[in-house]
């Protein structure tokens, strides 16, 4: 068996400075810290991975992962004669020059003529650099290339995490949640934690979980043993102060709720301690982790109920860290660290300052800011700093109530916040999604996912022109890079709405509006003057998608015949079939729901200009004229008429919206959307029917109802001159 001489290959990366100072076009998610391309490779014959003996069981599983991963894209990864990838622990290449905070987490890659090794001093260490070596690797079967590197890399923050929703509407899938255990493992995030409300089920407590829609025991065990390969901890936040709205609509809870049927726990009675305890309890035995996520945000009922008496006393502050403290003294048996999140304690700095120093050992505040902040983000860490509390970072893929994440505000905020966080001693970031209105789709939020997790591995301030021009390439092998742009257009469709419209982005709340409407009317009257730019912006993305997918070839087959590597040859394109293709149906289903915003508002001021042209001419005795006014309600109310046009596009993404659904959730949960889609069709279906009835009155007497009476407002007024 054939192996590197390290010493030899240790040669290529020079000196440190020159080595981190070279700019590779190699396109790699997050970037190392220090990078120097070499010559690259052809992945004819495959590839030959070795694990060096002594091989310990976590470094095999890398190799498999590996392994496994090349042959989805059909490239032999137990290949005689292919290129060579070794797995080794640094105490076999003592010279390799790690440094201490390399050991942890980092690794380094060394190419030479056969093939490269990655080093890494712990299991972390080597899977993540099996993980940069998969993204070294572009295309398929026999067109595959190695591009060549040395590399020295490990992270900036010591955790790097993603928040996910699982108490507003979809709850995913454990299917999808190993897939995605997978897929933040790739881009070297090490903690995952599924936000329960009411989701996850308690035997201690049992009404609170909804059948088909929550987290099982076995369930959860089994995702903490697979994310365990992956050198994941799966960190539950179960919230345990507001959040609770479902849970206390029962009516045994009813004596906790600050408030009847309200979200927030009275930190006065006992019972709420008590049935805290209960669910931690639980969890720290399903969740055998370093951490347990208390929420304790929004506690916006806090004094207004049950407590009043005591905050109009003592202050809100006070009682809301006096509960907070007897939280964690309550749960302290379970030997746990506890994150709490940071919005409310935030404004009483003075307060934290005089906690007690055992109360600050035991958690770790969580800042959270979801948009951009011109002034950055100390003002939200600082409060506990100041009082030595550890930090973490939580910025947003800003997905919540929209068609399609607003990425404007997500990659600004996560590059801002995270670099912020670093340079104010932040040991980790928890990057956010959130399912306000229930109509979120996870496969809409890799774009963010994927930046925090540079974000959160890269020093400093991650470049976001960088990322943009990587995504696609990387994440669904788009050799086009028509993905990359596809995502822009995307974000310029929101600016429309937001810098020129001027009302707001594209949300889920003006995708449903109806035009017809009072509150329609006047965002219409804002939004057509920018609704042919915000279509073009919406429709480029469409165009760009079909041309990606267009591109991609099938897989090739992988050759047999030997053929010597030449060191001079070049492979500038390798060709790829795309991946993660959920994730592009979801961009297109985005796309087509930013579309209709812009369609459907041009829509209805042609339908109240036709009607008023036909009301105009319903009196006259031209026979030509009498043709137009029929032809006019055709076009509002006909086969091809512009009412068929909303249900058309209502109906289409309906279906479309069911489909992608299913690719990532449970069923719990979607039948509201849908049968909000089902609503606006009926509304329109509604309008079709009153049209057709006027379409017959002018069949029949050669007259029309006034447009008040169908429900047609009047066309908007022509625009003043300038």
């Amino acid at each position: 068996m054939y192996f590197f001489r390290l010493g030899t290959l240790l040669v290529g990366f020079g000196v440190l400075g020159s080595f981190a100072s070279a700019q590779p076009s190699i396109k790699l998610i997050p970037m190392p810290r220090e990078i120097r391309a070499t010559a690259d490779q052809a992945l004819t014959h495959g590839v030959r991975i070795v694990c060096t003996a002594p091989c310990a069981a976590e470094d095999k599983f890398a190799a498999d992962d590996l392994a496994m991963t090349l042959q989805t894209q059909g490239i032999q990864a137990a290949s005689a004669t292919g290129v060579q990838i070794e797995l080794v622990r640094l105490a076999a290449h003592p010279d390799a020059k790690f440094t201490e905070e390399m050991k942890a987490e980092g690794y380094m890659i060394v190419t030479g003529a056969g093939g490269l090794t990655v080093i890494g001093d712990s299991a972390a260490g080597v899977f993540y650099g099996a993980q940069t070596v998969k993204q070294l690797i572009e295309g398929d079967g026999g067109r595959a290339v190695l591009h060549g590197a040395n590399i020295r890399d490990w992270p900036a923050m010591k955790y790097r995490g993603l928040d996910d929703d699982l108490s507003r509407g979809p709850v995913t899938t454990l299917e999808f949640q190993k897939h995605l255990i997978r897929t933040l493992a790739a881009y070297k995030v090490n903690l995952y934690s599924p936000y329960f409300e009411h989701t996850q089920q308690y035997a201690s407590n049992p009404l609170m979980a909804p059948p088909g829609g929550s987290v099982s025991a076995d369930e959860a065990r089994e995702l903490v043993a697979y994310a365990r390969l992956y050198h994941i901890d799966v960190v539950p936040e179960q919230e345990a102060f507001g959040h609770l709205h479902h849970n206390l609509n029962w009516e045994q809870y009813q004596p906790l709720a600050e408030t009847p049927h309200g979200a927030v726990l009275a930190p006065g009675q006992p019972g709420s301690l008590a049935l805290i305890k209960q669910m931690f309890t639980e969890l720290a035995a399903l969740y055998p982790g370093p951490f347990l996520h208390i929420g304790a945000d929004e506690t916006v009922d806090l004094g207004l109920g049950q407590t009043k008496a005591d905050v109009d006393a003592r202050g809100l502050g006070v009682v809301y860290l006096d509960f907070l403290q007897k939280i964690v003294t309550e749960l302290k048996p379970l030997n746990r660290r506890f994150l709490f999140w940071g919005d409310i304690a935030q404004d009483s700095p003075d307060l934290l300052k005089g906690l007690p120093q055992s109360f600050k050992d035991s958690t770790i505040a969580i800042a959270w800011v979801y948009n951009p902040e011109p002034r950055g983000y100390d003002r939200f860490l600082t409060p506990f700093t100041n009082a030595g509390m550890e930090t973490w970072v939580a910025p947003s893929v800003n997905n919540f109530r929209r068609v399609y994440p607003n990425n404007n505000y997500a990659l600004a905020n996560i590059q801002r916040f995270t670099a912020d966080g670093q340079r104010l001693g932040s040991t980790g970031q928890l990057n956010t999604i959130w399912n306000d209105d229930g109509e979120g789709l996870f496969n809409q939020d890799w774009y963010g996912i994927l930046f925090g997790a540079a974000a959160a591995w890269q020093k400093g301030e991650s470049s976001i022109p960088d990322f943009q021009d990587s995504y696609a390439q990387v994440f669904h092998g788009d050799a086009t890079g028509d993905l990359n742009e596809a995502q822009k257009e995307m974000m310029l469709a929101h600016s429309v709405l937001k810098d020129q419209a001027k009302e707001g982005d594209g949300t889920n709340s003006i995708f449903w509006l109806d035009p017809m409407s009072k509150d329609g009317l006047r965002i219409g009257a804002q939004v057509l003057p920018y609704a042919h730019e915000l279509r073009l912006h919406a429709e480029r993305a469409l165009t760009l998608i079909a041309q990606a997918r267009a591109a991609a070839p099938a897989p090739a087959p992988v050759s047999t015949e030997p053929k010597a590597y030449d060191p001079a040859d070049s492979y500038p394109s390798a060709p790829t079939t795309l991946r993660e293709t959920a994730a592009i149906d979801a961009l297109e289903l985005g796309a087509r729901r930013m579309d209709l915003i812009g369609l459907k508002f041009q829509l209805a001021e042609e339908i109240a200009e036709g009607y008023q042209r036909a009301y105009a001419m319903q009196n006259t005795t031209d026979k030509k004229q009498r043709m137009s006014v029929s032809r006019e309600l055709s076009d509002i109310n006909g086969a091809n008429g512009r009412i068929q046009d909303y249900i058309d596009a209502y109906s289409l993404l309906r279906d479309l919206y069911e489909q992608a659904w299913y690719r990532s959730n449970r069923a719990y949960g979607l039948r509201p959307v849908l049968e909000h889609y089902d609503y606006t069709v009926g509304i329109w279906e509604a309008r079709s029917d009153r049209l057709r009835s006027a379409q017959r009155q002018w069949s029949d007497t050669h007259t029309l109802p006034p447009a008040a009476d169908l429900g047609i407002p009047p066309p908007a007024p022509a625009p003043a001159p300038k």
